[in-house]
């Protein structure tokens, strides 16, 4: 479902009150400068009054009520949504006035991922964009957003795809929303160390359908959120992870490479960065930002996780059939498809080959 309020009926227009009043007047035969006697006010403020120049105070409705015999939150009603009335229109304005900043966002993909609703208004659009994002207007999400994104420690994306700030933004801020509607235990460090241990046997279900709802139920109970959600162009990112709360950590996956050898080491390697370098900042790992100490410990702990040092130190100069490489994995209780990835990370194995073994992944709209 796109991230939208319940929105009511919100008239095209609105007259002000003072309309109204005009018509009251006339019917009851009472001239202006008479009711601002029985009043107590000026006739420039009736006059003002009828203009729509200004407005109803608690205290005028009292008066009108009291003069008139018509209740004040009548007059307090009306005029309240005259008031609405007059401010959306200039806020209509204010948002037409922002709508260069829709170039800058992967807007075609966030509606076709139901983000958000298409609108043929253009205020409207960038009312539904700065709704879903969680701001004001597109100078706040430049220094919300942006800036955040700049500022990432590091991130996990591909060189080769040329990147834009408002589609990572948006891919970020999808996690966020998608994170606020699972519900997690507090985090807790040990329980997720013993939850990676668990995770390795989860590797080898091959069914999306059946690991995520296991993956997300295992490690919301220590505190950590796992959100896929698919990445729009100009968004390279494999993974991400940050504090959404000061006990609460989200881990999300974009399948971007879409086999399972890429997608469990980049979840590995992300909640490497929770245990090894606690609430630092948003990880999104690759750009000028790296540390490489925290990524190579990140890559190291991701790697010997899934498959332990020892054992790929004795494997990796056997031979490496696919029967062989079979046969490993499941010594180890992990998925082929994983141990390939790993002996052509290093070298062992051309990147050509046994790719048979790994499962791939689409989303189910492709």
């Amino acid at each position: 479902m796109p991230n939208t309020v319940a929105s009511s009926y919100i008239p095209s227009a609105v007259t002000a009150p003072g309309e109204t009043l005009a018509e009251l007047l006339e019917e009851r035969n009472i001239r202006q400068n008479e009711l601002a006697v029985r009043m107590d006010v000026t006739s420039k403020f009736i006059v003002d009054l009828i203009s729509g120049k200004a407005s109803i105070s608690p205290t005028t409705a009292l008066s009108l009520e009291r003069t008139l015999g018509v209740p004040a939150d009548f007059w307090l009603t009306r005029d309240a949504h005259y008031q609405a009335y007059k401010a959306r229109l200039t806020s209509n304005e204010e948002l037409k006035d922002q709508s260069e900043w829709l170039n800058e966002l992967p807007l075609k993909e966030m509606i076709k991922f139901n983000w958000l609703q298409k609108s043929a208004d253009i205020a409207t659009q960038v009312s539904e964009c700065l709704r879903f994002f969680g701001v004001a207007s597109a100078s706040a999400w430049r220094e919300q957003y942006v800036k955040r994104v700049q500022g990432a420690a590091a991130w996990r994306m591909s060189a080769e795809v040329k990147q834009a700030e408002g589609a990572i933004a948006a891919w970020l801020r999808q996690g966020e929303i998608e994170a606020l509607q699972i519900e997690s235990s507090p985090f807790d460090r040990e329980k997720l160390t013993e939850s990676l241990a668990t995770a390795r046997g989860i590797t080898l279900e091959r069914d999306p359908q059946k690991f995520i709802p296991r993956l997300r139920t295992l490690f919301a109970a220590c505190g950590v959120v796992v959100a896929f959600v698919r990445a729009p162009k100009g968004c390279p990112a494999s993974g991400a992870v940050r504090w959404i709360a000061s006990d609460k950590a989200l881990v999300q996956l974009s399948l971007r490479y879409k086999t399972n050898d890429h997608l469990w080491f980049t979840f590995f390697h992300e909640c490497a960065h929770l245990l090894l370098h606690g609430k630092k900042m948003l990880f999104l790992e690759g750009t000028d930002h790296i540390s490489d100490d925290d990524e190579n410990q990140a890559n190291e702990f991701a790697r010997d996780r899934l498959i332990p040092r020892a054992e790929f130190e004795s494997f990796r100069l056997m031979p490496h059939s696919a029967a062989d490489v079979s046969a490993f994995a499941a010594r180890i209780g992990i998925a082929p498809g994983i141990v390939v990835g790993r002996l052509q990370k290093e070298k062992l194995l051309d990147w050509s080959k046994l790719n048979f073994l790994k499962v791939r992944y689409k989303w189910l709209d492709e």
